[in-house]
């Protein structure tokens, strides 16, 4: 098995890079979406993030409020590392199963980790290569207010919670650079899917 850890900051266009990759053949693990199942109606951490936060971020039908709980963590680092306290060993654990079902049934898998927050969460060394999708800070910002609709100040807010750029291209082993066309990204895709699979 291949592990790729996948990172780059919000509205990066990593989801493109990772779709891309699925399409090719690998083996796609989504942290965001373990992260969700680790707080679904009835989970410990669903309980764990009312005992902690309170109820106002559990929304009316049970489930997790998402812009209240975003609200205080985005900002507070403390009350984010609060939050990811409780749902990082979860996602974790679900997220090494996996890698071990997808190994067992085919040993020459690629697997991709798509972890937004793989800098953060530190371990870098747990991969075979590390891909950075980086873009510009101001194509960034464009897509996340233009094309998501975001607040300009809630999407300065969830940037500058990230790791740095530089943070995240120190640990890259290979560099997508998404400020251009999305034909180009996916140009560096395929020369990504022909190295791993040599």
């Amino acid at each position: 098995m291949h592990l790729i850890g996948l990172t780059g900051g919000i509205a990066s266009g990593k989801s493109v890079v990772a779709a891309r990759l699925r399409a090719l053949g690998a083996v796609h693990v989504d942290a965001d979406a373990l992260a969700r199942e680790a707080v679904a109606p009835g989970t410990p951490g669903l309980a764990a993030i009312e005992a902690r936060f309170g109820a106002s971020v559990i929304a009316d039908d049970g489930g997790l409020d998402r812009a209240a709980l975003g609200a205080i963590v985005f900002a507070d680092p403390a009350e984010r590392a609060e939050l990811e306290a409780i749902t990082h060993p979860a996602v974790k654990a679900e997220a090494q199963r996996r890698f071990a079902a997808a190994a067992a049934a085919d040993p020459d898998a690629v697997v991709v980790y798509d972890v937004p927050l793989l800098v953060e969460a530190g371990g870098t060394a747990a991969y075979d290569t590390v891909v950075v999708v980086d873009a510009r800070r101001d194509e960034r910002m464009r897509r996340l207010t233009q094309l998501r609709g975001m607040d300009a100040g809630e999407a300065v807010r969830r940037i500058d919670a990230q790791a740095t750029d530089e943070e995240r291209l120190a640990v890259a082993d290979v560099v997508i650079d998404a400020n251009g066309t999305e034909a180009e990204t996916l140009e560096q895709v395929d020369r990504l899917w022909e190295r791993v699979r040599t």
